[in-house]
């Protein structure tokens, strides 16, 4: 019997994928806001030309082991644009550990990862702890190539690599009374804490949340690698959170536990600001973010500098048939 796959109305056809490519000039943006509870107002949006030093340090961050054996998902291995470079996705990042500007990759080297432990705890019957070696070698890897949404309405597309949520849900089995699950980001506010805009008083550590349906959905993702080798550390090494689904906010990095709850945990920005920084933070573009419209966004192109190629913002991100459901 022959097996037809139907592409979805979102993707293109795989040699159509723009890879990674070397890119030697761009602009370097700051954040528009940082949040309201930090005072701070719009910051200056400011260009500058990399040196060809900063350029190799860049690269030696990104450097990192490359997987030897990697198959992508043929359900997620394109998209209707293509793949962010890598040298621009590996210094435009949010990290406020590190500062709240976008060029935090420097500071994120000071990231310990060696030893690198994931404690999942709470309502399981199944409680594990997994080291680095855990990580690469107990679950399915492989590779998805999915949209990247920020909730300031930019975008990248992303070829993570890791293995589903639900996998290590099935390792750990989560009892009846399992309704939500926290992620616990590393912090040490001798280490974490950046330069810049002052983090101090936030509240730390870094924490995220789903409902367990969601976190059980097929599109749910730990990633542990980027760009076809281990998660440089200002992509959130050695394992993050990847909900395409949602805004990039979620997507919490550098992840030391998983508590599974029975109730719905405080999380990080929602905590700082919940009129503006919902728990469910589903990408809507009917749903304006109360500073600005969420209609368009800003997908993040390279060239000769920066560039911005303004599109509409999709319901979901696009992923609307995978988990439209989730909320009906």
């Amino acid at each position: 019997m022959t097996i037809i796959r139907v592409p979805k109305s979102w993707e293109l056809p795989e040699q159509q994928v723009t890879s990674e490519t070397a890119y030697s000039n761009r602009r370097r943006f700051l954040k528009n806001l940082v949040g309201a509870s930090l005072g701070t107002g719009m910051l200056s949006i400011l260009g500058c030309q990399g040196s060809s030093a900063s350029d190799k340090a860049l690269w030696e961050t990104l450097n990192q082991p490359k997987f030897k054996s990697l198959a992508t998902n043929p359900a997620f291995a394109s998209v209707d644009r293509p793949i962010t470079d890598e040298e621009l996705a590996g210094q435009y990042n949010n990290f406020y550990e590190f500062g709240g500007s976008k060029s935090i990759w420097p500071a994120a080297q000071n990231l310990p990862t060696k030893d690198w432990k994931v404690e999942v705890t709470g309502l399981v019957k199944n409680p594990q702890t997994y080291d680095l070696d855990d990580l690469q070698t107990k679950f399915p890897i492989e590779e998805r190539i999915y949209r990247f949404r920020c909730v300031e309405a930019w975008s990248m597309v992303l070829p993570w690599i890791g293995f589903p949520m639900k996998a290590l849900m099935t390792a750990v089995e989560p009892t009846s009374e399992a309704k939500f699950v926290r992620f616990t980001s590393y912090y040490d506010r001798k280490i974490t804490t950046g330069p810049g805009i002052h983090l101090g008083s936030l509240p730390w550590p870094y924490t995220e949340g789903l409902r367990v349906e969601e976190m059980a959905n097929e599109l749910a993702f730990f990633a542990i690698g980027i760009y076809g080798h281990l998660l440089p550390k200002q992509h959130g090494a050695p394992i993050r959170m990847v909900v395409p689904w949602k805004y990039g906010f979620k997507g919490a990095k550098s992840i030391v536990k998983v508590e599974f709850l029975a109730n719905q945990p405080a999380t990080y920005w929602n905590t700082i600001n919940s009129y503006e920084y919902d728990f469910e933070a589903n990408v809507n573009p009917n749903k304006p973010h109360p500073r600005w419209s969420q209609a368009t966004e800003r997908f993040i192109s390279s060239g000769p500098n920066l560039s911005w190629e303004k599109r509409p913002t999709l319901p979901y991100n696009g992923y609307g048939e995978y988990v439209g459901g989730l909320y009906s």
